[in-house]
């Protein structure tokens, strides 16, 4: 049996391609929303606080109005699990905040009253930990000093075109710099360089997504902040985590790397 993606919006449960949003939403027009994406796991949603508490200070740093909180979200996430009949209970749920309509065409803001868009969308998915080729990619970098880059909005046009760079040049997938020229993240991962027996990750101020996992790797004290330069040190192993899965990445460019061999039991470790 084909695994079943299942969508909740204004009242309403259907398949993804069933459900409509009206072509005057913000989130449609101008990308102006923020998503969450939680990891199911064994019928569970996990780290789904974390993820709120992203939310809800994304929304606060955009001047949006605040989306569902735990108790209006908690029922409809466990009749989602029921309804998507998830293989093995694994899935990645996806939390949608619009900012809602205009009123009329172009950027201006509306009424700070203007009602706000939440939908939700649950799909099959498996936790990915299989090695990946990366580059370095020479078109996009991450802008240090933008609100846009502390919060998972979306906008992932920068992503797309840096992932598309990748794949013209043979490799799965790109790494970004920040405006200074330090490493700062993957296309939809944050990174983590094992270096002289230390994980290290790119400081907030870089420009990268304060991943959730990430914050569990700092806070338990398995990682720092640093500025990482491009370049590879010998007996690096670099890892491209999230809340879906943690990739190994076997060559940067042309320069091989060590391949970590416990990525999946460090991203088990932080569930």
């Amino acid at each position: 049996m084909t695994p079943r993606s299942i969508a909740w919006f204004d009242g309403h449960w259907g398949e993804p391609q069933q459900l409509q949003l009206p072509l005057s939403d913000r989130g449609l027009q101008l990308a102006d929303g923020l998503f969450e994406t939680v990891l199911v796991l064994d019928g569970q949603p996990k780290l789904l606080e974390a993820h709120l508490q992203r939310w809800q200070r994304s929304a606060e740093l955009l001047a949006m109005a605040p989306p569902p909180d735990a108790a209006t979200l908690h029922p409809l996430i466990e009749a989602a699990i029921r309804r998507a009949e998830l293989p093995q209970g694994s899935g990645a749920l996806r939390l949608n905040w619009s900012r809602g309509d205009s009123g009329g065409r172009g950027i201006e803001l509306p009424a700070p009253a203007a009602a706000h868009r939440f939908w939700l969308q649950l799909s099959a998915h498996r936790p990915s930990f299989s090695p990946q080729t990366a580059i370095v990619s020479r078109q996009e970098r991450r802008n240090s000093n933008s609100l846009l880059s502390r919060c998972k909005t979306f906008a992932y046009g920068q992503a797309i075109q840096a992932r598309l760079e990748a794949r013209r040049a043979g490799a799965d997938e790109a790494l970004l710099l920040a405006n200074g020229g330090e490493l700062c993240c993957g296309t939809t991962a944050n990174l983590l360089i094992q270096r002289q027996g230390r994980w290290l990750t790119p400081a907030l101020g870089s420009g990268c997504l304060p991943g959730v996992m990430r914050a569990q790797l700092i806070e338990r004290g398995l990682a720092v902040e640093a500025d990482l330069s491009p370049e590879p040190q010998a007996g690096d192993a670099w890892l491209l985590i999230n809340s879906l899965g943690c990739r190994p990445i076997s060559r940067v460019d042309e320069d091989p790397l060590e391949l970590h061999p416990n990525a999946e039991a460090l991203w088990r470790s932080l569930l």
